[in-house]
């Protein structure tokens, strides 16, 4: 049961907060601190050896119904314990979601578990709420990729997103890369042996493991010049010094003999620039020139960084410096050349900013109420309105056909009360 469960005067229970990642999902109850339970977003199935991912954009919408039930299912009664019938939800989604998967995930909520009313908030949005602050440039360094979006006075901007297809699983691609051409492994019988000989294939979650205690993000200079020995063709420029190699226990009897060149190399990936001249920095930027010049100052001023790839040590501080060496090009310079940029510090982690920013906005209770989409209104409708339509009327008008609708709402979404 919920820690507050048996308290109040008998109002209107909590609702219900999810946060469902491409890697991991986060939930909890409105008003908390922190999410009560951090899953890997898979199940599963019986007669199946591996874990079936849930967020899959290209299966057919049975067997997404089928994926997202059974999982949902295990949130609520093995981790929430908590009748979905009795609370309303807030979906923390991304701006990039497909239609079709939010559609789906409404109609296992609305038609299956029957939840009293659904909330879809942007992600970007909420992690706002976190701070105080109505206008910021936002980014989301996630699993399957890199979006930012810039939010100025309680609106994304729509128009302005940047993304590239960085993240996590680049990562973990590059890292399982390297790891089977250099690296070597040691058993009880033999020393030295490769890694494709011991075993076939590295799990994900060994990959991630590994990344996670070994892998770090350089510093800019020492950074750039990984990279120029990396692609240096002629073989002048030379690659510092690599930190110490690392033994990884793969099991009892083997060991994973790690190379330190790969420990401060694999996370370059996120910030070489491609043919394009692109990378998880200049998105920033681009987003950032695109942006009305009087708003240019502020959201530079206020950078928020989230998503799980984020907490990579250093990364911050690397994506910073960057940025300020970026804006020195003559593409940047003449727009950008007198904006100074800051980072914030939101009071979690930043694989769990969204989800806090979603429970903080879950707990107003009145607020809740006019903006989410109840189980009436979705069985008249038979579909759920975007949240960015400006055009949709608040779904109280359709309970009172004579009463006069009220007018075109101005925000899709605001932090304002």
């Amino acid at each position: 049961m919920p820690l507050f469960e048996g308290l109040g005067t008998g109002g209107e229970k909590t609702a219900v907060v999810v946060d469902l990642g491409a890697a991991y999902t986060k939930c909890g109850f409105a008003g908390e601190c922190g999410p009560r339970c951090i899953i890997p977003s898979e199940i599963q199935r019986p007669g199946s050896t591996q874990p079936v991912k849930v967020v899959q954009y290209n299966v057919n919408t049975e067997e997404l119904f089928s994926l997202l039930k059974d999982f949902i299912h295990m949130l609520y009664f093995r981790h929430l314990l908590v009748n979905p019938r009795d609370r309303r939800v807030v979906i923390i989604e991304s701006v990039l979601c497909p239609s079709h998967f939010r559609e789906t995930l409404t109609k296992v909520f609305f038609r299956y578990f029957e939840v009293p009313s659904i909330l879809f908030a942007p992600s970007h949005l909420m992690s706002l709420l976190t701070l105080g602050i109505n206008s910021a440039m936002v980014m989301d360094c996630g699993y399957t990729e890199t979006l930012v979006l810039p939010v100025y006075e309680g609106i994304p901007i729509l128009s302005l997103w940047e993304a590239l297809p960085l993240g996590g699983k680049t990562i973990h691609k590059e890292l399982e890369s390297m790891l089977v051409d250099q690296c070597t492994v040691d058993t009880d019988s033999t020393n030295g042996q490769s890694l494709p000989s011991v075993m076939g294939s590295i799990s994900e979650s060994i990959i991630e493991d590994i990344k996670v205690r070994t892998c770090f993000v350089s510093d800019l200079q020492r950074g750039q010049n990984i990279q120029k020995a990396k692609f240096n063709l002629d073989g002048t420029a030379q690659r510092p010094d690599p930190p110490p190699d690392v033994d990884y226990p793969l099991d009892g009897e083997t060991i994973l003999h790690i190379k330190g060149s790969i420990r401060d190399s694999v996370i370059e990936i996120l910030f070489e620039q491609d043919n394009e001249e692109k990378s998880i920095a200049t998105l920033i930027l681009d987003s950032l020139i695109k942006c009305p010049i009087d708003t240019r100052k502020t959201l530079s001023e206020n950078l928020v960084i989230i998503g799980g790839t984020a907490m990579l040590p250093g990364f911050q501080h690397r994506l910073l410096a960057e940025i300020r060496a970026l804006k020195e090009k003559p593409k940047y310079k003449q727009s950008l050349s007198n904006k100074n940029f800051r980072i914030h510090s939101p009071p979690a982690k930043p694989n769990c900013t969204s989800w806090l920013g979603g429970a903080i906005f879950g707990s107003l209770q009145d607020i809740l109420g006019s903006r989410s989409i109840s189980r009436d209104y979705y069985n008249q409708i038979g579909r759920i309105p975007d949240w960015c339509s400006l055009s949709s009327p608040p779904p109280e008008s359709v309970y009172d056909p004579g009463k006069t609708p009220p007018p075109l709402m101005k925000r899709a979404f605001s932090t304002e009360k």
